[in-house]
């Protein structure tokens, strides 16, 4: 049997990136929190938005649909644990089934299934500064090896995926 921690495996987040960007925290808040906004620029870059559903509420779901460029479908969750307009979100963020299922990641057996987001929005002068941790949640000690390995990997594909919503908030 694998042991599995409860909760939140670690006081301290194992992942941590921050970004500014030339927006009011506001609109940088939108971006992550109105589905029409989401679906312009969520998503590892090259993949296409397929479909998705959004319920902004602590317990609600944002479930969506991307389509990689090889063809494959690739489905997520955002499961909300706090929603604190324009300053503060939290997530649990998990790989999904159509049906919105949490399943394994693609990529790795040993991923995590959950992993805790929380996002803090930082307003100067009309900037924002956007500070997420990442934290796993109820991982073995493989997952979270696997996570603490991946580190530099995630970091790379989330400046992908912030350069988009650079792009969306530019546009905006």
């Amino acid at each position: 049997m694998t042991e599995r921690t409860s909760s939140t495996d670690a006081a301290a987040p194992e992942l941590t990136i921050t970004r500014v960007f030339a927006a009011p925290r506001e609109l940088v808040f939108k971006a992550w929190t109105e589905l029409e906004r989401l679906r312009q620029w969520w998503g590892p870059q090259g993949f296409t938005w397929v479909t998705g559903t959004l319920d902004l509420r602590p317990g609600g779901v944002f479930h969506y649909g991307m389509r990689a460029p090889d063809g494959a479908d690739l489905w997520g969750k955002f499961v909300y644990r706090e929603v604190t307009p324009p300053e503060r979100l939290a997530f649990v963020s998990a790989f999904s089934d159509a049906a919105g299922n949490t399943v394994r990641a693609p990529f790795s057996a040993t991923w995590p299934l959950e992993i805790l987001n929380v996002l803090s929005f930082a307003e100067q002068e009309g900037r924002t500064t956007l500070t997420m941790q990442g934290y796993t949640v109820n991982a073995t000690e493989a997952e979270r090896k696997t996570f603490a390995e991946w580190r530099d990997s995630v970091q790379q594909g989330f400046a992908g995926t912030f350069a988009q919503l650079d792009a969306h908030l530019a546009a905006a």
